[in-house]
């Protein structure tokens, strides 16, 4: 049975096409070719192919696998490290709370009750 990839949305399809263009051009400046960088990746020319193309199938383990060969593995901590939306969502989870507003009329009555109980 073929392996089935769920549809990719548009603007991640272009996200990952970006991506293995700019993994082709370093696999360029290092003057590798595709034969040779799939070698030392331990992949099929073609599944290289796929991965440079932005064949969103290509496995995450290929992917590192490619930037540890092009020296650039420590990229992948980069990603999701400035969380900016996640650090607001945060944030603005741990406000202090508001001040809560009590009638007056109740803490009148809770004041005399309070009094009242401490007399004997």
């Amino acid at each position: 049975m073929a392996k089935r990839t769920p549809p990719t949305h548009p603007a991640a399809r272009r996200a990952i096409q970006a991506l293995g263009g700019r993994l082709r051009a370093a696999r360029l400046r290092r003057r590798m070719t595709q034969a040779i960088m799939a070698e030392r990746v331990g992949v099929s020319v073609p599944t290289l192919s796929k991965l440079e193309e932005g064949d969103p199938s290509t496995s995450l383990a290929t992917m590192i696998r490619v930037l540890t060969v092009l020296g650039l593995v420590g990229d992948i901590d980069k990603i999701g490290a400035e969380d900016k939306l996640g650090r607001e969502l945060q944030d603005s989870e741990l406000a202090p709370p508001r001040p809560s507003r009590r009638r007056a009329g109740a803490s009148a009555t809770r004041s005399s009750t309070t009094k009242g109980t401490d007399t004997p």
